[in-house]
This record gives C-alpha cells, structure tokens and sequence, in this order.
C-alpha cells in the first residue's frame, strides 16, 4: 500500500458512483452513445490526475443481474465514459441483482474495498463520491471517508444525515484538494 500522503487530509484516491455523479443517469444503459458527462466531471477528474490522486468508480450495476445488460454492455458503456472523462484509474461494478446477497452492492463495501486495493490505497485514504446513501455508507462500510453529491434522485433524509455534501462534483474535488470554499469534506 502506498504510503498517506503528505496532507493527511488530503486522499490518495477518490472513488466515484459512474451515474448521477460522473455521467447522466440512463437507467440500466447499454448503449455508448447514450454516455453524457455531467458538467463539471472532466474539470474534476482533470484537477485531481494534475495532483497525483488516484480516481476510480464504484457502480452498482443490477441489469446484468436481472437480465437487462450483460457484461459487455456494461463494459463499453464504462469505456465510453472513460474516453470523455480523460481516463480513471480503475473501474469496478456489482453485476448482481439487489436480492443476490453479494458482498459487493453497494451499500455494502465490496466495491470500495476492491478499487483500493487495484489502487494499491489503503480504503482509510480513499473519499467516496455519489448521490445517493447507498454511496456513503458503502464508504463508511469500507473505512473511507464519503462526500454526497445530491441530485434529483437523492432522498432529503440522505442528504441531511450525510457527514458531508457539495452542491455539484467540482465543488466537491476542489473541497478535497483545499482550493475551495468552505471546509474540506
């Protein structure tokens, strides 16, 4: 594992949720083209690759567990994202149906875990980004420290029991690397 940084504040990686957070929310998307970056995504990305910070997501992708994707599908649909995002350092999704019992489905930590060892980070020294709970406790679970993103579909009890929010992604990774307004998340 790599060692803390040298701002103990300051995470080795940041994990996103891919949609509602990277990209727009296409429920169960399989089609490349239908990949829109949310605004702000690529300055985010671009912000935390000039500060040496590992990135990666974390995505719970139930289609492929009931039916409706495949993992091909899945896979050109991150490739895609990828390509407009300027590249992350790993991607790693749950393919399981909600009812699967995996230890993988967010909210659980399988996913977090994962990316951090792929990272070769300690999960303590990874941030979580998404819009929803499932995302912060997943961080939570894991050891990593979360910030929530709200959007259209985040509950209000998500938001007002979240340690920390940002109004929108760049605000969120400014926050983290100190450039921002406000406190660090």
């Amino acid at each position: 594992m790599n060692p803390r940084p040298c701002d103990p504040d300051r995470p080795a990686a940041v994990l996103f949720d891919r949609d509602g957070t990277l990209v727009e929310d296409v429920p169960y998307n399989g089609d490349p083209d239908l990949v829109r970056p949310l605004p702000g995504a690529r300055q985010a990305l671009d912000l935390l690759r000039a500060a040496g910070i590992a990135t990666g997501v974390v995505s719970n992708q139930s289609g492929v567990g009931r039916g409706l994707l495949t993992d091909a599908d899945v896979h050109r649909v991150n490739d895609r994202a990828d390509a407009l995002l300027g590249g992350l350092d790993t991607w790693v999704y749950c393919p399981h149906a909600p009812d699967a019992g995996c230890d993988c489905r967010k909210p659980r930590p399988g996913l977090v875990v994962e990316a951090a060892r792929r990272l070769r980070v300690a999960p303590a020294d990874c941030v979580v980004i998404g819009d929803i709970g499932a995302d912060v406790l997943a961080a939570h679970a894991a050891g990593a420290r979360a910030v929530l993103v709200p959007n259209a579909a985040t509950r209000p009890q998500e938001t007002a029991t979240a340690p920390s929010t940002a109004p929108d992604l760049l605000t969120a990774v400014r926050r983290l690397l100190g450039e921002g307004p406000g406190d660090r998340p």
